[in-house]
């Protein structure tokens, strides 16, 4: 792989993961909850699953979704019941007083990870994505396993980068809710996000 074909994958694969999305708000509400240092095990999770989605695609996955729709479309409507089922949890979140925060149900690291794995893996579309992207990368006179450890670190450390900002954003954005109208505006913004997250996907065509 050329540098200069490095270049262009980092930098849409930079502004693609900009973008927000179920991964990044999760990562927010998280942050918000439980503190940006906690919300390193959800990170995990996400990564984890990003890693797995990209790891399928090399794997010819992707192939195997746009030729075999049904399995796609079984993939993502469980997709669409995970997010739609966040967005209502939010929605209905309880909201403490003005200047208390209700504290958050307690939740073991593993739980935060496995919750962060659950939402990565909602969206089979990342598998189609990437198996359309590396291709376009990919130098057939040099050798495949290299360059697609290179492209999948990559997306990678992209990914975390983005996953900090927005953890520390929920950080930020902690102080700004604490009247509870706020709060209430922000469960019901980030339920009706989830929702429309799910919408989205279940409009997903390989």
């Amino acid at each position: 792989m050329a540098l200069s074909a490095w270049w262009l994958y980092v930098t849409l694969v930079f502004a693609i993961s900009a973008t927000p999305g179920p991964n990044m708000l999760h990562v927010m509400v998280q942050s918000l909850h439980y503190g940006p240092r906690r919300a390193t095990a959800t990170m995990g999770g996400l990564l984890s699953a990003v890693l797995l989605c990209l790891l399928a695609s090399a794997m010819g996955l992707g192939a195997l979704l746009r030729a075999w729709p049904h399995l796609f479309d079984l993939l993502r409507y469980a997709g669409v019941a995970y997010l739609l089922g966040l967005g209502v949890k939010a929605w209905r979140a309880e909201v403490a007083p003005d200047g208390a925060m209700a504290p958050p149900p307690r939740r073991s690291r593993r739980a935060l990870y496995g919750a962060g794995l659950v939402t990565g893996l909602s969206n089979p579309k990342l598998i189609v994505f990437a198996a359309a992207l590396f291709p376009q990368f990919i130098d057939p006179a040099r050798a495949f396993a290299p360059q697609l450890a290179i492209l999948i670190g990559s997306f990678l450390l992209i990914e975390c980068f983005w996953y900090a900002a927005y953890a520390l954003g929920g950080r930020s954005l902690a102080r700004w809710l604490a009247p509870a109208n706020r709060r209430r505006l922000f469960n019901r913004l980030t339920g009706a996000l989830f929702v429309g997250f799910g919408g989205a996907l279940l409009g997903a065509r390989v």
